[in-house]
């Protein structure tokens, strides 16, 4: 059974919590379980403290912060909602957008040591910078799969967002830019982009562990790019074991969770009825 924690989720913008790293995670309503795991996963594994927000673009509609209607090259509701992160995180600071289909192996802290401090303007974002032409024609449920230049890099992007050239992404213009315009940081000039390896943006079907420096490890962040094994079609695909025992885990812990609610929930009126009695 596929946990489903959305009501503790209501919220696209994050609560206030001082020394940590937001990180927006592209949700989208046919794949919540990719959600719950993916943030588990980083939760699990970072040694700084992490928001983990999921980005919906129902609740941004609501609060008029996206209004753009779905095109037919869209094959997620986070398609382009990701290009609100150094807005929704008030231009300040570094925060993270990645997609769902990720499964975290490493630790944040690690990749964020890459990044300049808050006050250097050298990067706008930094990112993987893949070379990756889609095989199929199709990805996850049979949504068409699309080729362009950049082609995933905007799959997972440290913002700096208190750097000048990104105060353009607005709601205004996340809701009106072309798709090109946005997924190939048309804002940027190239020395704006900071790399990243690629071990933090695993193709699963394009990259090769043997291309690591330690071909022996895996790899920090494993991108199901293609669909995971939610999905039945790709349940048996490269790394499903990782992602099928990262749910194994969540579901333990929530269940967990839940016995220990039920035994306070018990002893709370075991207590009050001895009050009442007394």
């Amino acid at each position: 059974m596929a946990p489903n924690t959305n009501s503790t989720d209501k919220q696209p913008l994050a609560a206030k919590a001082p020394n940590s790293l937001k990180v927006f995670v592209g949700y989208d309503s046919r794949e919540d379980v990719a959600y719950q795991v993916c943030r588990h996963s980083l939760l699990k594994r970072s040694s700084i403290p992490l928001e983990v927000i999921p980005l919906k673009q129902s609740e941004l509609r609501e609060a008029g912060l996206y209004t753009r209607e779905r095109g037919p090259t869209e094959s997620t509701e986070f398609s382009f909602t990701r290009f609100l992160t150094p807005y929704l995180a008030g231009y300040e600071g570094w925060a993270m957008f990645v997609d769902c289909d990720f499964v975290y192996l490493g630790d944040l802290a690690e990749m964020l040591a890459m990044a300049p401090t808050d006050d250097d303007d050298k990067y706008a974002i930094m990112c993987v910078k893949h070379e990756y032409t889609p095989k199929e024609g199709t990805k996850m449920d049979g949504v068409v799969q699309t080729a362009y230049p950049r082609k995933n890099w905007s799959s997972m992007v440290l913002y700096n967002c208190a750097h000048p050239k990104n105060r353009i992404l607005t709601p205004q213009l996340v809701s009106s830019e072309s798709g090109a315009f946005l997924h190939r940081f048309m804002w940027l000039e190239e020395q704006e982009i900071g790399s990243v390896p690629f071990t933090w943006n695993f193709l699963v079907g394009h990259n090769k562990l043997e291309d690591q420096e330690d071909p022996t490890a895996l790899p920090k962040a494993i991108h199901y790019t293609c669909g995971g094994p939610w999905f039945q079609a790709y349940k048996d695909c490269e790394f499903a074991d990782i992602w099928l025992n990262e749910l194994k885990e969540l579901q333990t812990e929530l269940a967990q969770d839940q016995q220990i609610e039920f035994i306070e929930l018990k002893e709370m009126n075991k207590a009050n009825k001895m009050l009442l009695e007394a």
